[in-house]
């Protein structure tokens, strides 16, 4: 069929016409579908992003009046996933805080029998309590604890454990009258510590161990600064950090601790201290803002887990249900188990 010329034209414009409303409709579309999501609520927004997560777990060196098998059942039952083990309990006592203990009673089969009770029931061992003295005047004490030391990375080992935990330690000489200067801050003992913590590093390459050094204010690393400054000058990546900030409220602000230390920091304590006091207590029971703690936990070391302490039977639930609401009050999350470094 013949088509007129001027009809020809005319179903060009109005073809040209047509694709200039199709596109107009579709900006017109995706604008409403912006402004729609807009309008939205902001929890119907916000529900969809993922909510920063932390995970908690417990030391078990408040529970010496459990066996092993006993423990796990209780604490798998309180929803906890992660432990610190402390060699504590009934049937395997080995621990000795700021000195050392015989193990050579933990042969591998038994060291694997003890991990086998807690991940039956859903426990994972983060990481094994030592908390020898690495500070001690006498360089014999030193090598002794350095070997017992590296005897418990050797029980780490069969237990699959490569988290090793110690303060740096403590020394007085009941003896002697107290020096004008306390030991721990006297000139010679930070570069022997270093010395020491270095020979410690050494031996930790070995087992592809990382040690977690742990601050306290009346102690070597004295501060937040204190440590910073001594990890540095260790230089070593088998030697970090474990933040209790009840142990540095007398000195250090919350905000500090993390500015100091975040990017050295594995794991954390969760415990409590009543400011110009000594003693510390669990969780909630103290001086310590807990909100602003896991808040600062989940924007700085979110991989790091929450470990409660100073605490046993009669005192852990509350001390749980104190952290937990915490979280809840910072908008956080619980995570089953801390994610592998």
């Amino acid at each position: 069929m013949k088509t007129d010329p001027l009809h020809q034209q005319m179903t060009r414009r109005q073809a040209l016409g047509a694709a200039v409303h199709a596109v107009a409709a579709g900006t017109f579309t995706a604008l409403w579908a912006k402004l729609d999501a807009a309008a939205e609520p902001a929890s119907a927004q916000t529900d969809s992003v993922p909510k920063p997560q932390l995970t908690l777990g417990i030391s078990t060196m408040g529970f010496s009046g459990f066996t092993t098998a006993e423990l796990a059942r209780e604490l798998a039952a309180a929803g906890f996933h992660t432990i610190q083990l402390f060699l504590t309990q009934a049937d395997s006592n080995f621990w000795r805080y700021n000195s050392r203990a015989d193990v050579s009673a933990l042969t591998p089969e038994r060291c694997r029998a003890i991990t086998q009770a807690y991940r039956a029931a859903g426990l994972r061992i983060h990481s094994l309590g030592v908390y020898t003295n690495l500070i001690h005047p006498d360089p014999a004490e030193r090598a002794a604890n350095l070997d017992y030391f590296e005897a418990m990375m050797e029980v780490g080992r069969c237990m699959g454990v490569r988290v090793f935990i110690t303060e740096a330690g403590h020394f007085h000489d009941p003896t002697k009258p107290e020096p004008a200067v306390p030991w721990h801050f006297q000139d010679a003992v930070w570069a022997q510590t270093v010395a020491t913590v270095r020979e410690l590093a050494r031996r930790a390459e070995r087992f592809d161990a990382t040690i977690l050094l742990e601050p306290f204010y009346r102690g070597f690393l004295a501060s937040a600064k204190r440590t910073r400054v001594f990890l540095q000058e260790v230089n070593s990546p088998r030697i970090r950090a474990l933040l209790d900030p009840a142990n540095l409220i007398e000195v250090n602000d919350l905000e500090e601790m993390f500015q100091q230390l975040s990017p050295w920091i594995d794991c954390l304590h969760a415990k409590d201290r009543k400011l110009h006091t000594d003693r510390g207590v669990p969780a909630g029971q103290g001086d310590l803002d807990y909100q602003q703690l896991v808040t600062l936990a989940a924007r700085h070391t979110s991989h790091a887990p929450l470990i409660l302490e100073y605490v046993g039977p009669k005192d852990y639930k509350d001390a749980l249900a104190h952290l937990r609401r915490a979280l809840r009050q910072a908008g956080l999350v619980e995570r089953p188990t801390a994610p592998e470094r």
